[in-house]
């Protein structure tokens, strides 16, 4: 039988390993996905959030291991969104009692739409619910990712119920940050903010500031909805946001992404990196035929330095170029220092390079050099002048 993990005395993960998901919402996830729930032991038996429902079995195994799941008086739900609320009818069917508790007034229509009317209870910033020796406080984070997201503090155990802020898309046998590769679930974490939260960066740093808020001793751990649990590293996933994350900082640093139909468009883009390293820029070469647009974003995160390249088909863009772009622009990557350049070979007509120009354009790039478009097959010289283009491109 699987077992609940406990946290803090009385406090338990009673969550789900989904250890084969490979991709969620065309985000790849090498490593898997936690679905996390957690469940206090007090007067008021009150679980926090519940898992994807192919995960029922799982979920209330954990939850049997430590109680009758008919016991359970409370339910909150952090977030509407199914891999977390996925078993609320479950839960409620085995306890028909149980009150259940999110975010007003989006919370509450919302898991009316997805699951009927079950007797929702609306919350706001600044409400309590009493549970017995502990007192549980909601603070509304709405888009951070979907409208009704709220988190839930336990001040009396010092853990902030994070929902999807401080997560990663990380399935392990370890609970707790340190029990695992700190390098490893840092990579994770920075590539869930580039691929889930960074369109909503402005509110995401409101809910940095609003932890940050709850005082220097306010917090022994945070437990997030997928990933593992920080204790060791509380103020490093803080610092991560605050400084790299919410920021919005670019770094002297460049991504090259491209796709080539007969390696012109990839020997410009090799130039191109050749340029970047001679001027001592970091830079990194994605060939998206190899390189998984999400992957593509977590290197994009922080570079300032963004060169884009197609070859023309149908007088069009490469459909993966294409993908990319429509992927990059939803994740809202508008930053005034941020710096982008179109490339690519031609037959007929430079229309694939030209429409990448437009599309860098249009997600609010500056464009300060022209499209470096090359008929057929780019001679050393033009290789070499590629080169001197991200010469122009930086100074």
């Amino acid at each position: 039988m699987l077992s609940a993990v406990q946290i803090k005395p009385d406090v338990y993960w009673v969550g789900a390993l989904d250890w084969n998901a490979r991709e969620f919402h065309g985000y790849t996830t090498e490593a898997g996905i936690t679905y996390n729930a957690y469940l206090i032991l007090d007067e008021k038996v009150t679980l926090i959030d519940t898992a994807k429902v192919t995960f029922t079995d799982e979920l209330l195994e954990r939850i049997s291991s430590v109680i009758d799941p008919s016991k359970i008086d409370v339910l909150i739900a952090n977030h509407v969104e199914m891999d977390h609320s996925g078993n609320t009818p479950t839960i409620k069917r085995l306890a028909p009692g149980c009150q259940i508790y999110c975010s007003a007034p989006q919370g509450v229509k919302n898991m009316t739409a997805h699951f009927g009317d079950l007797g929702y209870n609306g919350v706001k910033t600044g409400d309590t619910l009493c549970i017995g020796k502990r007192t549980l406080a909601f603070v509304q984070t709405p888009m951070v990712h979907w409208p009704d997201n709220m988190v839930t503090y336990d001040a009396y155990d010092k853990i902030l119920f994070s929902n999807d802020a401080f997560g990663q898309h990380f399935a392990s046998s370890a609970r707790f940050d340190d029990e695992n590769d700190m390098c490893e679930v840092m990579h994770q974490a920075r590539k869930y903010y580039a691929n889930i939260v960074q369109p909503y960066r402005a509110q995401a740093a409101a809910a940095v500031k609003a932890v940050r808020g709850l005082g220097p001793d306010a917090l022994d751990m945070i437990c997030p909805a997928h990933g593992v649990i920080w204790r060791s590293h509380v103020e490093d996933i803080l610092r991560a946001y605050e400084e790299d994350f919410v920021s919005g900082a670019v770094r002297e640093r460049a991504v090259v992404v491209y796709d080539s139909m007969w390696h012109s468009t990839e020997k410009i883009a090799r130039s191109l990196v050749d340029g970047f390293l001679a001027a001592g820029i970091p830079a990194q070469l994605m060939d998206l035929k190899e390189n998984h647009i999400s992957n593509v974003m977590d290197v994009f995160l922080d570079c300032k330095y963004v060169c884009v390249g197609s070859p023309t088909l149908n007088s069009q863009m490469l459909p993966t170029v294409a993908a990319f772009l429509t992927y990059m622009k939803g994740l809202s990557p508008k930053n005034e220092n941020r710096v982008g350049l179109a490339f690519g070979s031609y037959g007929w007509a430079p229309m694939g390079p030209n429409n990448v120009a437009k599309e860098l354009e249009a997600a609010g790039f500056a464009m300060p050099v022209k499209t470096l478009a090359v008929n057929w097959i780019p001679s050393e010289e033009q290789l070499a002048a590629a080169k001197d283009v991200v010469r122009e491109l930086i100074a």
